[in-house]
C-alpha cells in the first residue's frame, strides 16, 4: 500500500510538472497584451468562471488585490441571476474554464461583450465558444489531468494558477511594486507589520518600570518583580541614568551577600540602549539582537515612557 501511495503521488507530481512547464509557452503576444491592457486601464479586472474554475479565480483576484491590481470575483452562475452589475464600463474580464464550452459561461459571454467590455478567456481549449468570442486568448491547454481517469480538474486547474500568477507578477513589475507597497495590503500580517508597527505601539501595553537612582536594592527587586519586564529604569530628577536587569540582580546577590544595603546606582548598568516610541519594532529587534539583550528603555523625544521586551515582538509574529 506505501508504494502504491507513494507511486501515485509521484506520478501526479510530474505529471502537473509538465503542465506547468507547458505554461512557458502560453506567454505569448496574446498574454502580453493582456498584461498591457490591464496595467493600461482605468477600471478593474473581473474574473468569472465556475466549478473549480471559479475557485482558482478567487485566488487570482486574492492575489491582483494584494499586488496592486484591482479586482473583483464574478460567479459565472451568479453572474446570469443579477450580479451582472459588477461589471463597470472599463473593467476587463477574465472568463477561466477548462473547456470554454460550460452553459453558464456561454450565457455570459455575450452579455459582457454587449456590454463593451474587453473579454479575455483564461480556457483549456483554444477552439472552443469561450476563445472564439474572446478578444484575447490565455491558453492553459494542459495534455491530461494529473487524474488516472483524466476527469479531475488537477493539472488543469493548475495550469490556471499559474497563468494567473505570471500575469500578477508581470503586472507588479509594471507598476514598479515595492514590498512596502506590498505591506500597505497586508497590514495583519508579519510584512505589514514589519513596515508600520511602532515600538510605542507595543510599549504602551507594559508597565513602565522606574526607580531613583538612590533606592535600595530590595525595592530595586520589587519593582522589577512587580512590573514583570524583567528590567527597571532608574532615573535622576526623570532623566534615565541607567537599567537594572534580572541579570544585574543575579550578579549582584553572588558578588554581595548582605546587598540589602546597596543603591540603585551601585547596581546599574549606565547608559543604557534606549529608543524612541515612534521608531520601528523592526529597528528595536535589531538592536536587542546585536547587543543581545531582551528589552530596550522606549523614550518620548529623550523622555523616559516605558519598556519594549523581546517578547512582545515575538507575540506579533515579527521574528
Amino acid at each position: 500500500m506505501k508504494e502504491k501511495i507513494r507511486s501515485s503521488a509521484l506520478a501526479a507530481i510530474e505529471n502537473e510538472l509538465v503542465s506547468v512547464k507547458g505554461m512557458l509557452n502560453s506567454v505569448n503576444d496574446d498574454f502580453i497584451a493582456v498584461a498591457e491592457k490591464i496595467y493600461n486601464s482605468s477600471g478593474r479586472l473581473i474574473l468569472t468562471g465556475i466549478g473549480k474554475s471559479a475557485i482558482i479565480g478567487n485566488k487570482i483576484v486574492a492575489t491582483m488585490n494584494s499586488t496592486g491590481t484591482p479586482s473583483v470575483f464574478m460567479h459565472a452562475a451568479d453572474a446570469i441571476h443579477g450580479d451582472l452589475g459588477i461589471i463597470q464600463k472599463d473593467d476587463i474580464v477574465i472568463a477561466i474554464s477548462k473547456s470554454g464550452e460550460t452553459p453558464e459561461i456561454k450565457i455570459l459571454v455575450p452579455l459582457i461583450k454587449g456590454r463593451g467590455n474587453m473579454l479575455v478567456a483564461m480556457v483549456g481549449n483554444i477552439d472552443s465558444y469561450l476563445a472564439k468570442q474572446a478578444d484575447y486568448i490565455l491558453d492553459t491547454t494542459v495534455e491530461k489531468e494529473a487524474c488516472p481517469n483524466n476527469l479531475a480538474p488537477t493539472s488543469s486547474t493548475t495550469a490556471q494558477l499559474v497563468l494567473g500568477d505570471a500575469l500578477a507578477i508581470s503586472l507588479l513589475e509594471l507598476k514598479d511594486f515595492k514590498a512596502s507597497d506590498f505591506a500597505k495590503f497586508h497590514p495583519g500580517g508579519a510584512l505589514g507589520k514589519r513596515m508600520f508597527l511602532r515600538v510605542g505601539d507595543l510599549s504602551i501595553n507594559n508597565e513602565t518600570p522606574k526607580v531613583d537612582i538612590d533606592e535600595v536594592a530590595t525595592r530595586v527587586i520589587i519593582e522589577i518583580s512587580s512590573k514583570r519586564l524583567g528590567a527597571t529604569a532608574v532615573l535622576k530628577e526623570g532623566i534615565i541614568k541607567g537599567v537594572i536587569t534580572d541579570g544585574d540582580i543575579r550578579r549582584m546577590i553572588e558578588k554581595t551577600p548582605d546587598f540589602t544595603k546597596l543603591k540603585a546606582y551601585e547596581i546599574m548598568s549606565a547608559n543604557p540602549r534606549t529608543i524612541e516610541k515612534e521608531e520601528l519594532v523592526v529597528n528595536a529587534l535589531s538592536i536587542m539582537k546585536n547587543n543581545n539583550i531582551t528589552q530596550l528603555l522606549v523614550v518620548n523625544n529623550g523622555v523616559y515612557e516605558g519598556v519594549i521586551h523581546l517578547h512582545d515582538i515575538l507575540n506579533e509574529g515579527i521574528l
